[in-house]
C-alpha cells in the first residue's frame, strides 16, 4: 500500500477506535463504575472455573503483559522493521515512544474515569489501582500492533502465521484479567479499544509526516537515484534522437529519390518552352 492509504486506514481505524472508547467512558461514568452488559456473569463463571493449572497458566500470560517484557518486544520489532542501523534505531525510538506515551495516557484516563475493581474476593492474582481501562490490556495489545505491523513491513507475504499468533497473545492477557478476577470485562473492551486508537493515531502520524527515507522496511533502491545502466540508457536515447533530428524527414536515400523527379520535371519544362524551329537542327532554339 502507498503511505497515503496507510495513513487514511490508519486514520480511520483510530478514529473509529477513539468513538467507540468515548461512548463506553460515557457509559462506565454514567453508570458509576457499576458492572455492565456481561461483567457479572463473566467473573461468575470464572470464579467457578479455576483448575489449579489453568490458573498457573493466566497467571504467567497475564505476567507477559507488564513490566519489562512489552518493551523488550517493542525493541525487537524495531529491528525487525529496520533494515539499516539507522532506520532501526528510528524505529526503537518510535516503537518505545509510542508504548510509553500510550500507557501514561491511559494512566491518566484511569485516574480520570476511578472505576472500581471486581470484589477483592474474587482476585486470583495481584493488582493495584482503578479498573477502567484495563492497563495490562492496553500495554499487550499496543505491544502486539507494533510487532504485527513490524512483521508485515519485514514480510507482507510470509508472515501470516505469526501475525495471528501474535494477536492471539494480545487479546489472551487482556481474557486472563477477567478469568483471575481483577478485572471487569468492559474495563477489557476498553484497553482493546484505547490501543487500537493510539496505534492508529501513531501509525497515522508516521505515514503522514515522516520522511520516505527514514521510514523503517524502505529499501536503498526505492530512494536512489538512477543507476549507471539507467543513465547510459538515457544517454544512448538521447544519441539516437539526436540523429533523427540531424537526418532529413524520409532518411537519405527517400530525400534523395523525391528530389530527383522534380529536377526531371523541370528539365522537361525548360526543353519544351525552348523547342527548335527545324527538327532536324539541334541544339538551337527559336528566336524568342
Amino acid at each position: 500500500m502507498k503511505r497515503g492509504e496507510i495513513a487514511e486506514l490508519a486514520g480511520s481505524c483510530g478514529l473509529g477506535a477513539w468513538t467507540g472508547l468515548s461512548v463506553l467512558t460515557m457509559v462506565v461514568v454514567g453508570h458509576e463504575g457499576i458492572p455492565l452488559f456481561a461483567d457479572a456473569d463473566l467473573l461468575s463463571w470464572s470464579v467457578g472455573h479455576r483448575p489449579g493449572t489453568a490458573v498457573a497458566v493466566a497467571r504467567w500470560v497475564t505476567a507477559t503483559g507488564t513490566g519489562v517484557v512489552p518493551y523488550a518486544l517493542v525493541v525487537l520489532a524495531a529491528l525487525m522493521a529496520g533494515r539499516t542501523p539507522r532506520q532501526r534505531a528510528l524505529a526503537a525510538a518510535l516503537c518505545l515512544g509510542c508504548l510509553g506515551a500510550g500507557q501514561a495516557l491511559r494512566y491518566t484516563l484511569m485516574a480520570l474515569v476511578g472505576r472500581p475493581r471486581p470484589p477483592l474476593t474474587d482476585w486470583a492474582t495481584h493488582a493495584s489501582g482503578w479498573a477502567f481501562p484495563s492497563g495490562h490490556t492496553t500495554t499487550a495489545a499496543l505491544t502486539a500492533g507494533l510487532l504485527i505491523i513490524a512483521v508485515r513491513v519485514r514480510g507482507p507475504r510470509a508472515g501470516t502465521p505469526l501475525t495471528v499468533v501474535i494477536g492471539c497473545w494480545g487479546a489472551l492477557v487482556g481474557l486472563t484479567r477477567v478469568y483471575l478476577g481483577v478485572h471487569w470485562f468492559t474495563d477489557v473492551v476498553g484497553g482493546w479499544l484505547f490501543a487500537a486508537g493510539w496505534l492508529g493515531l501513531c501509525l497515522w502520524a508516521v505515514a503522514r509526516w515522516l520522511p520516505e527515507r527514514t521510514t523503517p522496511g524502505a529499501t536503498d533502491s526505492e530512494t536512489a537515484p538512477a543507476t549507471g545502466t539507467d543513465m547510459a540508457a538515457g544517454a544512448g536515447t538521447d544519441t539516437t534522437s539526436a540523429r533523427r533530428t540531424a537526418e532529413p524527414p524520409g532518411g537519405t536515400a527517400g530525400g534523395r529519390s523525391a528530389t530527383v523527379p522534380r529536377q526531371t520535371d523541370a528539365a522537361r519544362q525548360r526543353r519544351e518552352d525552348h523547342a527548335p524551329d527545324d527538327p532536324g537542327r539541334r541544339g538551337r532554339s527559336r528566336p524568342a
